[in-house]
């Protein structure tokens, strides 16, 4: 098997010859020191942490970066001149009713994004290859834009689709330009699958919101492959993790993000264990963040990736506010074959479900299976060509 791709786009990056864990630890004290110097310098948000750090074991002596204080002080972060910034991206943060997030980016945290899907990318799509790309496109250097040009880079055709299409025009895709490759979020594609049928459809990279195990066994059931699934978020540049052959977890481009996982009174947690992932933002020019609490559930697998890569690695990743009654609803309906998308709302205390079928007897199939989980089952209904997914996602993250 070969070594994870992010092998050798680290090596590159950092002009070296070969990664062990004494050289990404290396790498990562003297990234992190100069991010330091550069706050001192700029009188940034950081200013008053120290200016150097003798190991990288003392970053556990800095405090957190929170939500709040990117959705408050976000401005203060930057570390670059205005005139250099490439994009900005707002999300209103949950809990809060003023300011949403507002992420910087430069040409270069772009284009290092963009090397990092190539490379996770490029573990699975091949020259000549056709890749329905289902994610938000938003303009120059938006998610979808990067995630198209990785794969131009590869020598391969990205398909804009984008992730509004209905099921009619999902299904002209498939039939004309016959992709053989999907990039998007699971419950989409579980959807379309089902309404569609997979077409020409091998393999799948997964991202952008969390996968039940029912929605991930039921894909690779009808593609009769494994997934390929990644991670990131807006703080960390839109990529920050990708799958290597092994499919054994997510390498973290650790080049340019540390990782930690903590328990919920703060204190960092040893590899293998449960937690709250906090990443420090290294290789990000624009903004780099020092401890930042995600707000996602993990843990880092330990040891060596069976790939031969010291590059550590990510086991599936979940919101930690995400709703356990949800997720629970994911592995509930989702079991249905005849299911191809749903949504939930709370009405008085009970849930409204919408659902979509392939068959007639979707609500006998709810009303069964529910009964007990006091709930309304409200517009059941057979799925049409005109309608779209109606599934909502909590978070757009490749």
């Amino acid at each position: 098997m070969k070594r994870s791709n992010i092998d050798a786009m680290i090596c590159r990056q950092e002009k070296i010859t070969d990664i062990t864990r004494e050289t990404i630890n290396k790498i990562q004290l003297d990234k992190l020191n100069a991010v330091l110097k550069r706050e001192k310098e700029r009188q940034g948000f950081y200013r008053d942490l120290p200016e150097r750090l003798e190991s990288i074991d003392d970053l556990k002596t800095l405090p957190f970066t929170t939500e709040s204080d990117l959705a408050q002080k976000g401005g203060r972060m930057l570390l670059c001149s205005q005139g250099e910034i490439q994009r900005i991206i707002s999300e209103q943060t949950s809990g809060t009713t003023g300011a949403g997030k507002r992420v910087f980016y430069t040409e270069g945290d772009c284009e290092h994004t963009i090397e990092l899907f190539m490379a996770g990318l490029g573990e699975f799509i091949y020259p000549g290859s056709r890749t329905m790309v289902a994610m938000p496109f938003s303009g120059p250097s938006g998610l979808g834009e990067l995630i198209a040009e990785a794969i131009r880079r590869i020598g391969a055709h990205p398909l804009l689709t984008g992730n509004n299409k209905t099921y009619g025009e999902l299904k002209t895709i498939l039939e004309e330009e016959r992709p053989d490759t999907y990039v998007g979020m699971p419950t989409a594609l579980l959807s379309m699958l089902r309404m569609c049928g997979k077409g020409s459809i091998k393999r799948a990279l997964i991202s952008g919101d969390a996968c039940p195990e029912t929605v991930m066994k039921a894909i690779e059931k009808i593609l009769g492959t494994p997934l390929w699934p990644h991670y990131g978020s807006r703080e960390m540049g839109l990529g920050g993790a990708i799958c290597c052959q092994a499919h054994e977890g997510m390498h973290m481009r650790e080049n340019h993000c540390i990782t930690e996982i903590i328990d919920k009174e703060g204190n960092v947690l040893p590899d293998g264990q449960w937690g709250e992932l906090v990443i420090t933002t290294i290789g990000m020019e624009a903004q780099p963040m020092i401890r930042y609490r995600t707000g996602d559930h993990t843990r880092i697998i330990p040891g060596k990736c069976i790939c031969g890569s010291e590059v550590r690695r990510l086991d599936f990743v979940r919101r930690i506010d995400q709703s356990k009654s949800m997720r629970e609803m994911d592995e509930l309906l989702f079991q249905f074959p005849e299911l191809v998308d749903y949504c939930v709302r709370s009405v008085g205390g009970k849930k409204e479900i919408t659902a979509l079928f392939i068959s007639d007897n979707g609500e006998e199939l709810i009303r069964n299976v529910c009964a007990e989980k006091n709930i309304i089952s409200l517009d059941c209904r057979k799925a049409e060509w005109s309608d779209r997914a109606l599934y909502p996602a909590k978070r757009i993250i490749l």
